[in-house]
């Protein structure tokens, strides 16, 4: 709460220099605890000039450097694509209704073979991620790693935190796509825009603005239908929507 205002009903600026905010911080300890010895000061300038990417804050990149270190970030987070799917598909055994059960499956076939999905094929799915066997406490250990990876949390704690963890990044992601629903992504600035895009999933460097709208709105037409139980269909939707945009001849997982 900020001011006797909920972070929930906070404007989309705002709500995102506040998550932003805790993100920097969290970096940020690693370099007071080594600064904090006697002459250590030096050491911490040294290794920030050598290692910019790891333990500088992104407000202290180059615009170069905000550019390559995104990449860098995304090649990261798309190595868990694979995984991701595959493990939806392994899941997909699971589920007792035969007809949502041929969906999933198609729509893990879709993704890797390279098309992005119609948002009508990802939301009929939608109960498969409010209780078993993919709700946010029901999935595998395993799967929820690979999900934490995607996100840059650690994967190495014990099912339960996962769990905890990717609920409240799913909540306050959700949150935070109905307040930039409120404003309109249109009012957004080019950069403001592509930050957007970046936060959930998309390599939006490499993308026009006018595509990078088009895929915004699409994610916020997933994420509005959505309640607050369902926001395990929200974090898988990272990989449903972004892993094949703009969709091409010959891409695939």
């Amino acid at each position: 709460m900020i001011n006797g205002v909920k972070f929930q009903d906070l404007p989309y600026r705002e709500m995102e220099k506040l998550r932003q905010f805790r993100r920097d911080m969290i970096k940020a300890v690693p370099l007071v605890v080594i600064s904090i010895p006697p002459f250590a000061n030096y050491l911490v300038f040294v290794l920030m000039y050598f290692f910019p990417r790891q333990l500088l804050i992104p407000h202290f990149w180059t615009p170069r450097q905000q550019i390559e270190f995104r990449r860098v970030y995304h090649s990261l987070r798309v190595r868990h694509h694979l995984p991701i799917i595959e493990g939806l598909k392994d899941t997909s055994g699971q589920v007792k209704n035969s007809q949502l059960q041929s969906r999933l499956k198609e729509l893990c076939a879709k993704v890797q073979g390279g098309e992005t999905p119609k948002l009508s094929e990802i939301l009929v799915v939608r109960s498969l991620f409010s209780g078993p066997p993919l709700g946010m406490k029901r999935m595998s250990v395993d799967h929820m790693r690979h999900i934490s990876s995607l996100l840059f949390l650690t994967p190495r704690l014990p099912g339960f935190l996962i769990s905890r963890r990717l609920n409240s990044y799913a909540l306050e992601l959700l949150q935070l796509d109905r307040a930039l629903s409120r404003l309109g992504p249109q009012q957004l600035s080019d950069y403001e825009l592509r930050q957007a895009c970046y936060v959930r999933g998309l390599n939006s460097d490499s993308l026009g603005v006018n595509q990078c709208l088009e895929w915004l709105f699409q994610w916020l037409q997933v994420s509005s239908s959505l309640k607050d139980s369902e926001v395990s269909l929200l974090l898988h939707s990272i990989v449903f929507l972004s892993a094949n945009y703009p969709s091409g001849p010959g891409q695939h997982l």
